[in-house]
């Protein structure tokens, strides 16, 4: 079994600027709990994924603020306190102070997430 907090000290932990996640891998699948301090509009970061979205499925819950999924059929729109269910073929925007908790295929994340870390070096 795995667990995670939003503190949890012995996470694995990413931080950039106006961003904090910290994250456990378990049996497949990987649980994180994001603070998005900054916000944004994250589409441009997927570029040179099939159709330049993110590929990987996620379940999760807004803890604070607001998250938009950019979906080939329109936005779906998740505020603080609903739970949410994305296929692949989204892209994402969050208000700043977002914060989430998020469960995903560990191995379609990291391939997303791979394009994701080369684009956002490119960018600066």
């Amino acid at each position: 079994m795995a667990k995670l907090t939003i503190d949890d000290q012995t996470a694995r932990v990413e931080r950039m600027t106006g961003y904090e996640g910290r994250y456990r891998e378990e049996d497949g699948y990987t649980i994180a709990f994001e603070k998005f301090d900054d916000g944004g509009d994250f589409t441009p970061y997927y570029k040179g994924l099939p159709d330049d979205r993110c590929q990987s499925h996620h379940w999760g819950y807004v803890v604070k603020g607001r998250l938009i999924m950019h979906m080939p059929a329109g936005d779906e729109i998740i505020e603080a306190g609903e739970a949410y269910y994305t296929p692949p073929g989204h892209t994402d925007e969050l208000d700043p102070g977002t914060v989430l908790v998020e469960f995903s295929p560990t191995e379609e994340l990291a391939r997303t997430l791979a394009v994701v870390a080369q684009n956002l070096e490119e960018a600066g």
